[in-house]
């Protein structure tokens, strides 16, 4: 049986990608921060059902001797670092939390890695919001990195280092340069999240309007269900390598809100309001990545379209909303 340590497993992507290894027989073993709100950390693992198959290990990204009990005890053949301060706007009021955690956290499990798990494979999850202001229109593995954040800037020093240790220390570690995905137990801080619960809100009756930002801003948007099974599709090359994970179209912001509603039967215009206080300080306009390598290397490509996801999203929102009016909790 095989051994994966995933940190941040219980993010999206952690949950989804723990039950994806459930499926194919690994024991998993989780990295928790644990904090005074401990009923709620594992939501997303209880949504997916997974969370009594977990071995739960203590630990955080900024403390390394944790790091390294978390290799000794697990020994892991496969490492999946995917925890971080991950809401970009969030960023710029906590710059040096983002740095210490998702550039300098990464550092770390990279080098108790290196120091006690040697043999394992390592994952780092690289963001496509270290292309920021994009130097092409369409973003590959060539494509030089603009950051526009300081989330972009610190997982381009993560990204950088997840190199470095390759090359330095003859790591078999691979980054991810994961586009913007999605899938119903994504955090509402999102705006994919924040547009479906809304919605979801709109059409119960709770709410009358959605407000958002700058709505023109062009994503590449996939489920986390696909791109989790690009993680461990990396693991399993031979030579360790760095890929772009995208579906190769974009939309905007307010094309996906209309999907949304469409799908409840409600006309978006008489809903959306645009709030200027929600606007990025520096706006990344467009990203669209090019997954050509992964499907070339490893037969990777997306199976689950925008308009799917985003109904699927819809209809997970109107259940739980509608849950926590029977449970008088609107």
């Amino acid at each position: 049986m095989k051994k994966a340590l995933v940190t941040g497993i219980t993010g999206q992507d952690g949950a989804y990608l723990a039950k994806l290894l459930l499926e194919k027989g690994y024991e998993v073993h989780g990295l928790v921060r644990r904090s005074s709100s401990a009923e709620v950390v594992d939501a997303k693992l209880r949504w997916l059902r997974i969370q009594n198959d977990i071995h739960f290990i203590d630990g955080n990204l900024l403390d390394t001797s944790a790091l390294s009990r978390a290799m000794r005890n697990a020994k892991p053949d496969e490492v999946y670092n995917l925890a971080a301060q991950s809401f970009v706007k969030s960023s710029w009021s906590q710059p040096l939390l983002t740095g210490q955690v998702t550039g300098i956290g990464a550092l770390n499990v990279l080098e108790a890695v290196r120091m006690d798990a040697p043999q394992a494979r390592f994952y780092q999850a690289s963001s496509s919001e270290m292309y920021g202001l994009v130097q092409e229109p369409i973003q590959s593995e060539k494509t030089p990195f603009y950051p526009r954040s300081p989330y972009g800037v610190a997982k381009m020093f993560a990204h950088g280092m997840t190199v470095n240790y390759r090359e330095s220390f003859g790591l078999h570690a691979s980054s991810g340069i994961l586009f913007n995905h999605e899938s119903p137990v994504r955090g509402i801080e999102f705006v994919t999240r924040k547009v479906t619960d809304g919605v979801a809100r709109i059409k119960l009756g709770i709410e009358k309007e959605l407000r958002l930002g700058n709505i023109d801003a062009k994503r590449d948007w996939g489920h986390s269900k696909d791109y989790v099974r690009a993680m461990w599709m990396m693991l399993q090359q031979d030579v360790p390598d760095d890929y772009v994970i995208a579906t190769g179209r974009t939309t905007t912001v307010r094309d996906m809100c209309r999907i949304a509603f469409e799908h409840v039967g409600l006309n978006m215009d008489n809903h959306l309001r645009i709030d200027p206080a929600l606007f990025r300080p520096a706006e990344v306009d467009l990203l669209l990545g090019n997954p050509a390598k992964a499907k070339e290397k490893f037969g990777w490509e997306a199976t689950i379209t925008l308009e799917e996801m985003i109904r699927e999203m819809v209809d997970a929102d109107l259940h739980r909303v509608s849950q926590q009016l029977r449970d008088g909790r609107p």
